[in-house]
């Protein structure tokens, strides 16, 4: 669920003021993280590499509260759970949209995300979920990449992660993944800390 909370009530009050009319609202940080941990993770109980690494991304995000918030217009509504945007390749030989919810039960995140993304590819039809605040995804995985940079116009000011093919060199595996965000929504700093979050969480995913 989501309402609407005055902007000036909450801890963004100065990023709001100074960011919503900006023309280029957004910002993009990327990171190379070591990804060995759930790669092996995924080879020992046959998981999906991409669904443990939305797992993770929804495990970090649900620890810091401004992933709850989300700019829109010249408003600013919270949200009470969060859900995981993935990018489904269709039978129908395009791309759909599925929203997956996140919960803290990777158990239940996995059922939730092979169930959805299957549904969505199998139907050609986005499954949305308009109640959650979503956390975009994309997986470009024909190459390795890295960096990539979304559209900077704050028409979709929802955070964006996105990354490319993982690098296997000897015993490690590491991944570039960038992320954007609304700087309405939060800092550089408070990014900075996402991602060092999202790093423990790969290094303990259970």
């Amino acid at each position: 669920m989501r309402r609407e909370v005055n902007p000036q009530d909450t801890s963004r009050a100065q990023a709001f003021a100074l960011w919503m009319k900006s023309p280029v609202p957004m910002v993009t940080l990327t990171k190379t993280f070591d990804v060995t941990r759930i790669y092996k993770m995924c080879r020992r109980r046959k998981l999906k590499f991409n669904m443990l690494l939305c797992w993770c991304i929804g495990r970090a995000a649900s620890q810091m509260k401004e992933f709850y918030l989300l700019p829109e217009g010249e408003k600013m509504f919270l949200y009470d759970r969060l859900a995981i945007n993935v990018i489904v390749s269709d039978i129908g030989g395009g791309i759909s949209n599925c929203d997956v919810p996140y919960s803290d039960s990777l158990e239940q995140f996995c059922r939730d995300y092979d169930d959805l993304t299957q549904r969505t590819a199998s139907t050609c039809q986005n499954i949305n979920d308009s109640d959650a605040m979503l956390i975009g995804t994309s997986a470009v995985t024909g190459t390795e990449l890295d960096s990539i940079v979304n559209q900077y116009t704050g028409i979709f000011n929802n955070p964006f992660l996105a990354w490319g093919r993982y690098r296997r060199r000897w015993l490690k595996t590491t991944l570039p993944i960038s992320l954007q965000f609304h700087h309405a929504q939060m800092d550089g700093a408070h990014a900075a800390r996402f991602l060092e979050q999202l790093q423990h969480v790969m290094n303990n995913p259970c």
